[in-house]
């Protein structure tokens, strides 16, 4: 502990000397009336360039930078940004978007004078091009494959942007709202080419004012901004954001405990016991120092099966049977493991596949898994293993991160006669097994891209490979379902179709989902406007400091 405390240390002093390069560039007498939100990235950031917002800490800095065409709200719906509005042709393939004409570039020597440009459709269809360029090498680049027509990206004028589309793909709007499609001027990207980098220049909320690399990194309020609060009040509200990257989650955890950062994201192991109870509420005694706050994360944790009836590995496993996979799935006390293994953090997965969270979720729609031994038991016997008796060992893959999980379904499963044998191995070895399939009972975890059902239900859909279809689940009457939501524009009739998909998935069994995760914070009890979501975006346009 004493080397996280001199950690510590050496991080304040480092943030005092960075909040007084802040404060004193602001260029007002009353500092310390100045709105600085501080947090702590252990990750580090690679980039500043919208274009490599892969990781959780890019797209976290990117979008105070940028913005997108359109991006999700609170409860994750599609809302404007850069675009007013669209309109969706009769066939479902062309969306013409009408832009804002009040939004301007950051302040930058990249334009004439120093002032920034405003921003047209050509730079939407430049920035949207520049993804799938192999010059740029975007790890985004996948997000339009097969999806986007021959020159589908148009300026029909300045504020007018078309995208046309292969063929019908409704999840496009979501797939707009992902930080790879934010708009860049290319101007800036042809001054600064790969060190554009660290010379971000956007539309955002924020603009680049200082970064040392592995220190600190330090954004101002972007005073152009084009958006108003209800009240006609230019946002956002706060002066600055500081980012620190020390890379221990206890060190940084002793940095909010002493008011040096405004919030954590995520509850480390090393820490939890200490402020959480078993129940995942926050302990008495920390009541009126931190707020805790939870909202469900688009992320389901699961055990996945190999159901390719043609893959010999298939034809030999027990697994290959529908009700020993039904078995497995109410064998689990998925809410027993939520309360001891992870503190009451997440919600057990007994409503199918697609997690809380999204707009199309509703449990009274599909029902999936509750913990049933007498169930599990009357399937074993009905697929002709009696009590297990007969029924050979199965193998789980596992990842060392989720040995203590595996450990528990086996022991759970071992109750009602069903041997697991849980295999520990690296993540890679175990992508590369899934991806070759070559995993017969595996463990698994998707996050969504967009905030969209199809993120998920594209995992069983027949045409897909692995991955992202890892258990190479195939059914005619799920495809055709599939197919059908991609084309449908209106939600409540999409979202049927969903609960429908979602209901087979669950009768089939192909997977077993364990709990549906959820965004944890931990915030300074001042901090108010700090909307949580559940794609955890990080928001600050609304942020106050009191």
């Amino acid at each position: 502990m004493k080397s996280c405390y001199c950690q510590v240390v050496r991080t304040i002093i480092c943030l005092g000397a960075v909040s007084s390069l802040l404060l004193g560039a602001c260029g007002n007498p009353e500092n310390h009336d100045k709105q600085v939100f501080r947090y702590n990235q252990t990750e580090g950031i690679s980039s500043l360039d919208p274009a490599f917002a892969k990781s959780q800490a890019v797209i976290w800095a990117v979008s105070q930078l940028y913005n997108t065409l359109v991006a999700p709200d609170t409860n994750l719906t599609i809302q404007p940004s850069l675009a007013k509005q669209w309109r969706v042709s009769p066939d479902h393939r062309t969306y013409t978007f009408d832009l804002r004409t009040d939004v301007f570039f950051h302040d930058s020597d990249i334009f004439p004078g120093g002032k920034g440009r405003r921003m047209t459709a050509q730079d939407v269809v430049y920035s949207l091009n520049r993804i799938t360029d192999p010059a740029t090498a975007s790890p985004g680049a996948w997000i339009f494959n097969s999806r986007i027509a021959d020159g589908g990206f148009r300026a029909l004028n300045d504020s007018t942007f078309e995208l046309t589309l292969v063929r019908p793909f409704h999840p496009i709007l979501g797939i707009l709202s992902m930080q790879y499609c934010s708009i860049v001027p290319h101007e800036a990207v042809e001054k600064y080419g790969k060190d554009f980098r660290n010379h971000p220049c956007g539309t955002g909320p924020f603009s680049f004012f200082f970064w040392d690399e592995g220190q600190s990194l330090v954004l101002h309020r972007n005073p152009h901004y084009f958006e108003k609060d209800s009240s006609g009040h230019r946002l956002p509200y706060l002066d600055a954001v500081q980012i620190s990257f020390l890379d221990s989650k206890a060190s940084e955890f002793l940095l909010f405990r002493q008011g040096q950062i405004d919030f954590i994201n995520d509850i480390d192991a090393s820490f939890k016991d200490e402020v959480l109870t078993k129940q995942g509420q926050l302990k008495s005694e920390w009541k009126g120092k931190m707020v805790l706050d939870k909202k469900p994360f688009l992320n389901v944790e699961y055990l996945g099966f190999l159901v390719d009836s043609s893959n010999t590995l298939v034809k030999g496993s027990p697994t290959r049977l529908k009700k020993i996979r039904q078995a497995i799935n109410y064998g689990i006390d998925r809410t027993k493991m939520i309360t001891y293994l992870r503190n009451g953090k997440g919600i057990p997965a007994i409503s199918g596949f697609v997690p809380a969270g999204l707009p199309s979720f509703d449990t009274t729609k599909v029902k999936g898994y509750t913990y049933n031994p007498a169930m599990a038991r009357q399937l074993l016997q009905e697929a002709g293993y009696p009590g297990g008796k007969g029924l050979p060992q199965i193998r789980l893959m596992s990842i060392p991160i989720y040995a203590d999980m595996a450990d528990y379904v086996a022991n759970q499963l071992q109750e009602i006669g069903i041997r697991i044998q849980v295999e520990v191995v690296q993540k890679s070895l175990l992508l590369e097994q899934t991806a070759k399939s070559q995993a017969l009972f595996f463990r698994g975890s998707w996050i969504a891209d967009y905030p969209d059902a199809e993120s998920y239900l594209a995992m069983f859909y027949g045409r897909n490979p692995a991955p992202p279809n890892y258990t190479r689940y195939a059914n005619a009457a799920f495809d055709k379902l599939y197919e059908q939501a991609l084309e449908e524009n209106n939600d409540s009739l999409r979202y049927t179709l969903y609960q429908e998909m979602d209901r087979r998935i669950i009768a089939d069994a192909p997977v077993v989902p364990l709990f549906y995760d959820e965004v944890v914070r931990l915030v300074q009890p001042g901090i108010k406007g700090f909307y949580n979501n559940g794609m955890n975006l990080l928001e600050l346009r609304y942020v106050r400091k009191k």
